[in-house]
């Protein structure tokens, strides 16, 4: 049976998108069947895997509308055993459009579960917002990665997210986990990256991944290209973090 797999945090710019794509990629050349939802407007984890978001006609919009199933809405992408529910910029409306509806929270779990157990991982980008899309990803989700950049503001929002974890786990979800925090754009050059991860392992030691991303130009470059890490430089520095995380998830999951 699949497990699910949230990467959240509102902050942005912390490393979700890259953290969901890379890991996905990686789990994949570690033959395990992967599916990777998109579920923030910006399409990023989407146009990082190569999609051509101006031509999805079926995606993370419709299954949480639910027009179409699951099923309908998975695209493969060249990443080894990794296939993907891709976003576009009209899942924005969305949120206004479930308002409404009764049991609006529970709309991504119920499309999801005719096809949890086709996969090992189900990975779901999300938005950096607390809204109603992320707290569908959350109410779907077994667990979550929370990605903590190592810069000054690190720990600034993340007593907010713990929160919502804890209220998604009293109203929604109250088999949902915190997978780990992962610290990301790390640069040991720095005193301050050093003393962010000094401070996190301090606060949260165990629910701390040991892994820790490392800056890499080549990371930053590989979307550009709608290619992961692995695929694009898979002796990089960025691909060896991203290996070595996949590998400490199953260890995890075993």
């Amino acid at each position: 049976m699949g497990k699910i797999i949230a990467i959240a945090n509102q902050k942005g710019g912390v490393g979700k998108t890259t953290t969901t794509v890379n890991l996905a990629a990686a789990l994949g050349v570690l033959e395990k069947k992967i599916l990777l939802i998109d579920a923030d407007p910006q399409a990023n984890a989407s146009s990082g895997l190569g999609v051509d978001i101006e031509a999805i006609t079926v995606g993370t919009y419709q299954i949480l509308e639910h027009t179409v199933s699951a099923k309908e809405a998975i695209h493969t992408t060249t990443s080894p055993n990794v296939d993907i529910i891709p976003a576009h910029i009209d899942l924005v409306a969305i949120e206004i459009e479930l308002v409404d509806k009764e049991d609006r929270e529970y709309m991504l779990k119920k499309s999801l579960e005719q096809i949890k157990d086709s996969y090992d991982y189900i990975l779901i980008d999300c938005a950096p917002s607390l809204g109603l899309i992320t707290l569908n990803a959350l109410t779907a989700a077994d667990s979550v990665i929370i990605p903590i950049q190592c810069e000054y503001f690190a720990l600034e929002g993340l007593g907010k997210l713990l929160n919502t974890i804890k209220s998604v786990q009293r109203i929604h979800n109250a088999d949902l986990d915190i997978e780990g925090l992962l610290l990301t754009m790390f640069d040991s050059r720095l005193r301050l990256s050093n003393q962010v991860v000094e401070e996190v392992r301090k606060h949260f030691s165990e629910m701390v991944f040991s892994t820790i991303i490392q800056r890499n130009t080549r990371l930053g470059e590989a979307p550009s290209y709608g290619e992961s890490i692995i695929a694009y430089d898979a002796t990089s520095k960025g691909a060896e973090n991203y290996i070595s995380l996949a590998n400490e998830v199953l260890k995890k999951n075993s």
